[in-house]
């Protein structure tokens, strides 16, 4: 089955408006993971926005399933990688400006520096995903790295309106097939909903999404558990 990957990102964000305790983001994962999710996925952004180190390190302890950290290949967050070990990495661009992340890292233009980062990561034991555009220049600089992942930007995709749909999906088919051909396994996400998954889901040999914004919206109405469920029922449509 197609993996889920869940971000709770948007739980922190919500706790965070009052600097509080509510909502708790551990009972979150926690009611994810029961629902049948395969993976947490948190980014621990340097201006610490949302998602706090304390949040990392308890999922880490609290979690059955596997636990991603996005994150920017700072110094400080690549200690704390090491740190807290876990499952996953992928590695993003960071803009202190920006509302949330916004298109793929340029691997191509760091590929020495990453080269190192990710060698790392793998003597550790911890796995690596770059999260891209869907252009093979970026592609075989991630393999390149050694990463063993890439998660393809579906941003565009989710954005489009009309011919321009069609043209994002071929974007994003021949971006697998050309990454899978290089020895990466390819993840995607970045706007995906409940809505429109179904055509990302045809992708061959997509090995996993990640979701955060369309689950937590969904939960507002229908409940954390039942937004999961949702989206595992369009997956495993699409499953072999």
């Amino acid at each position: 089955m197609i993996k889920l990957g869940v971000n709770i990102d948007h739980v922190a964000t919500l706790r965070q408006a009052r600097m509080g305790t509510a909502p708790d983001v551990i009972a979150a994962a926690k009611i994810c993971e029961i629902a049948g999710a395969h993976q947490i996925t948190v980014h621990l952004r340097q201006d610490r926005r949302h998602i706090q180190d304390r949040d990392v390190e308890l999922l880490r302890e609290v979690l059955l399933i596997r636990l991603n950290l996005e994150m920017g290949a700072t110094d400080e967050i690549i200690g704390i990688a090491h740190r807290i070990k876990p499952d996953v990495v992928c590695l993003v661009p960071e803009n202190r400006q920006e509302v949330t992340t916004e298109g793929g890292l340029d691997v191509a233009s760091q590929q020495t520096r990453l080269c190192e980062v990710v060698a790392g990561f793998n003597a550790d034991g911890i796995e690596v995903s770059m999260f891209i555009d869907p252009e093979a220049r970026q592609i075989d600089a991630s393999a390149a790295t050694g990463a063993k992942y890439v998660e393809l930007h579906t941003g565009c995709y989710a954005n489009a309106k009309g011919a321009a749909v069609d043209e994002e999906l071929e974007r994003l088919f021949d971006a697998a097939a050309h990454a899978q051909g290089a020895g990466l396994t390819v993840n995607a996400g970045h706007g995906l909903t409940v809505r429109n998954l179904a055509p990302v889901a045809e992708i061959p040999g997509l090995h996993e999404v990640n979701i955060g914004h369309d689950i937590m919206a969904r939960a507002l109405f229908i409940g954390l558990e039942d937004a999961v469920v949702e989206i595992l029922d369009v997956l495993e449509m699409y499953s072999i």
